[in-house]
């Protein structure tokens, strides 16, 4: 029976929708029966399936387990989970082969989607094309898989407590913690990992809500850290981590209430890791800040700047065996220790790690990082049809002649510029119709040129740099 998707719901790094609009069951259906077929024909046989806290989740996980068995794959259900809880019940299993999580991660409660792990690695760009294809084909193999129920949460949070082995409990019996699930697919497994966590630990809104009454689950945006650094500030804590909406990214502040963003947490992460394994690879992408690379580099560590998206990073990791590698948007994976999969809550446990390691609180690493001057993510909309080619427009311009104020372009994921003012960079976002702009100065004059720099190159293709939309 064929299948044909919404064409806007297959995505570069997952399948994502409106409820009722461009997803709905059959869609999920279609999903886990291609993905049954696909797995099947690699050789393997059981799939994990978990599903965060939306209210769409529980009627995509009952399809979509639906079209798994219907393929003639076996499925394991994990229940309502954080994505990194199904990513770990697929790393840690042996007979399981894939791994499925229905989210809607940071979006719109009205929004939800798939997440998925093919046989230990991402499963994403050519893989959901061809899934389409295989759905749209009607090309699906036929069986009747077993169902299975598994309850991992007690065995991932004793995992996740493995990031503090070997160090000193007096280090850690002192720290006082703040932590903000957001309503999010978190909330569970965090409150059982703070019951278990040494000192003292603060939880804000861990009750798992879908229509998220409090603030939207996006740690990346400021604004979302209201209530924690509010929690913060009045119980005097020394730090406090957040959640995204399904767990799999962090944002974290100081004990002043500073924002500690994705590559300055990277910093403080690689300052630990580097002193134990040095010379080790650490990766960021294009985003993150120079200073990043420079600390990396000073460190002995060798700095990799690689393409934004988790699926892209986790299979560089996989490539130059980094131990760390890490994004701006808060994705942060550990191969040191644990699997090389993004998990928030793992993320959160080393930065108490590193902290008590370090013999530094969270604060003083945050304040030693250098300030720089950059702008946010600035996303404006350019059509879809225009987006790619705009940008082959300016790195060819760019490549051959740059111009005389521009010291070096590097062209890994659209254009990153470094000048005598700092950098800036220019991308194609993969799974919107936007051109994502960034730069960096140490004053603000040279963030001025940065960006009149970034406008002289849209201009040349016809552009301007309009009002910046959501993510």
């Amino acid at each position: 029976m064929q299948h044909h998707f919404h064409p806007t719901v297959l995505r570069e790094y997952d399948i994502r929708g409106i409820i009722g609009e461009t997803l709905g069951a059959e869609d999920a259906r279609a999903i886990g029966r291609a993905f049954g077929t696909l797995l099947r024909e690699a050789g393997g046989q059981t799939v994990a399936v978990g599903y965060d806290g939306r209210v769409s989740s529980p009627m995509l996980e009952h399809a979509l387990v639906e079209g798994v068995t219907a393929s003639g794959c076996d499925v394991v259900r994990i229940g309502m989970s954080a994505t990194p809880m199904l990513y770990y019940a697929e790393a840690s299993a042996e007979q399981v082969d894939g791994g499925i999580q229905i989210t809607g991660s940071h979006n719109p409660p009205n929004y939800n989607g798939f997440k998925m792990v093919f046989l230990g690695r991402p499963f994403f760009g050519a893989d959901i094309q061809k899934l389409g294809k295989l759905a749209a084909d009607g090309a699906f193999a036929s069986g009747a898989g077993q169902v299975t129920t598994r309850d991992i949460m007690g065995e991932y949070v004793e995992r996740l407590l493995e990031g503090l082995t070997g160090i000193d409990p007096a280090k850690l019996e002192g720290l006082r913690v703040g932590w903000d699930a957001g309503n999010g697919a978190a909330g569970p497994a965090l409150e059982a990992l703070a019951a278990r966590l040494p000192g003292e630990h603060h939880l804000l809104f861990t009750e798992v809500d879908g229509h998220f009454p409090n603030h939207h689950p996006d740690p990346t945006v400021e604004a979302n850290l209201a209530d924690l650094r509010a929690l913060v500030a009045d119980k005097q804590l020394d730090f406090g981590v957040a959640f995204d909406g399904d767990g799999d990214r962090i944002g974290a502040i100081d004990g002043t209430g500073r924002v500690i963003w994705g590559d300055q947490l990277l910093m403080i992460y690689a300052e630990d890791l580097l002193k134990n394994r040095p010379g080790s690879t650490i990766i960021a992408d294009v985003k993150a800040s120079r200073a990043l690379f420079d600390r990396v580099a000073e460190l002995g560590g060798k700095p990799l700047m690689w393409k934004t998206g988790h699926s892209l990073i986790k299979s560089k990791m996989k490539e130059t065996g980094a131990p760390l590698a890490g994004e701006m948007s808060g994705h942060v994976f550990f191969a040191d220790e644990y699997y090389g999969f993004d998990d928030a809550l793992y993320a959160g446990v080393r930065l108490l790690a590193a902290a008590a390691r370090l013999g530094k609180s969270v604060t003083e690493l945050r304040g030693a990082i250098p300030p720089m001057l950059n702008t946010p993510e600035l996303r404006f909309q350019v059509d879809e049809s225009r987006k790619f080619a705009a940008m082959e427009e300016i790195a060819g311009r760019l490549t051959t002649a740059p111009g005389p104020d521009v010291e070096s372009v590097n062209a890994t994921d659209g254009v990153r510029v470094n000048t005598a003012d700092g950098w800036w960079l220019l991308r194609a976002s993969n799974t919107q119709d936007v051109l994502v702009a960034r730069a960096e100065s140490e004053t603000p004059e040279g963030l001025e040129r940065l960006l009149a720099q970034i406008d002289a190159q849209l201009a040349l293709s016809g552009l301007e740099r309009g009002e910046s939309v959501a993510h």
